[in-house]
């Protein structure tokens, strides 16, 4: 196993390169430029502040007030590794998290999948948004991902709005 201090030798080799500064800072530009763009074009839902994470995801919660009223919220989030943009479904802590995967394990919720109560796991339901985004193209990239993820709460508002989904 390689020690603490070889793992920073790494990342020190690594940042001497300079690209991860210029990559991290692109990542985190368009997440912030994202999170202006969807605030000022849906000023009924709440913005939470941007995460930027340990370089393992960067995420904003984007919530409509009905699924905030039910203590859940929205996640747009971009994880580094796979290099991929993903929209949850989270609670407000992971108690209400544990509840709705409890609750909505016999709902039929289409094809999304229900995440389990793991530790590391903080979604109810995950779903990705783009497998392969094009950043040298920020405003079709935020247009698709505008898309998506209001196709993924109109769906999940349906599915909790469903008779045999009482929460």
């Amino acid at each position: 196993m390689d020690s603490i201090n070889e793992y920073i030798k790494e990342y020190a080799a690594q940042l001497s390169k300079g690209r991860i500064q210029k990559a991290y800072k692109g990542i985190m530009t368009f997440m912030s430029e994202l999170r202006s763009y969807l605030e000022s074009k849906y000023p009924d839902y709440t913005a939470g502040n941007l995460y930027f994470g340990y370089m393992d995801m960067t995420y904003f919660a984007f919530t409509p007030a009905d699924l905030k009223n039910k203590k859940l919220k929205i996640a747009v989030v971009y994880l580094h590794e796979k290099g991929v943009f993903e929209v949850w479904l989270a609670g407000n802590n992971r108690k209400i998290q544990a509840e709705y995967i409890a609750l909505m394990s016999s709902d039929n919720i289409g094809k999304y999948k229900l995440s389990q109560v793991i530790p590391g796991v903080d979604s109810i339901i995950e779903s990705t948004l783009v497998e392969k985004p094009d950043f040298d193209h920020p405003e079709e990239l935020k247009k698709q991902i505008e898309k998506k993820t209001m196709e993924f709460i109109k769906d999940i508002t349906s599915i909790l709005d469903e008779p045999q989904g009482v929460l």
